[in-house]
């Protein structure tokens, strides 16, 4: 079964690896990448080390995150080429990391938003 087909309680079992493949994916061929978002601006999730935006493959996903003390978060869509173009730089700027798609039970891989944006952006031919 390809990963478009996937359910979403299948998505949620997917390992944080799986998960962050599963985005990637998703944001190649959507061109877009899902945040929250209140009154005050993004939600922000806080491990040992990193502060980090936590970012989701669908609308979907994302609103699954939307409890408790995030019940008043909305999804945000954010298109990927303005990820590429103001978030990357600016999330690197403050020292801001990617959560890749948490699930309630795991905060899932965390990485730099520029690794985020290798892995979807279109590889490039290296000349010799």
């Amino acid at each position: 079964m390809s990963n478009k087909n996937k359910s979403i309680s299948e998505l949620m079992n997917l390992t944080p690896e799986g998960r962050y493949d599963y985005m990637v994916e998703q944001i190649k061929s959507e061109k877009v990448i899902w945040t929250l978002q209140d009154q005050d601006g993004c939600v922000m999730l806080t491990t040992e080390d990193e502060d980090c935006i936590p970012m989701w493959p669908t609308e979907e996903t994302a609103t699954l995150w939307a409890v408790d003390e995030w019940k008043d978060c909305e999804p945000l869509a954010i298109p990927l080429d303005e990820f590429q173009e103001r978030w990357v730089s600016g999330m690197e700027d403050d020292d801001l990391f990617v959560a890749v798609f948490p699930v309630q039970e795991d905060l899932g891989v965390v990485v730099p938003p520029f690794e985020v944006n290798e892995r979807v952006s279109p590889k490039i031919q290296q000349k010799h």
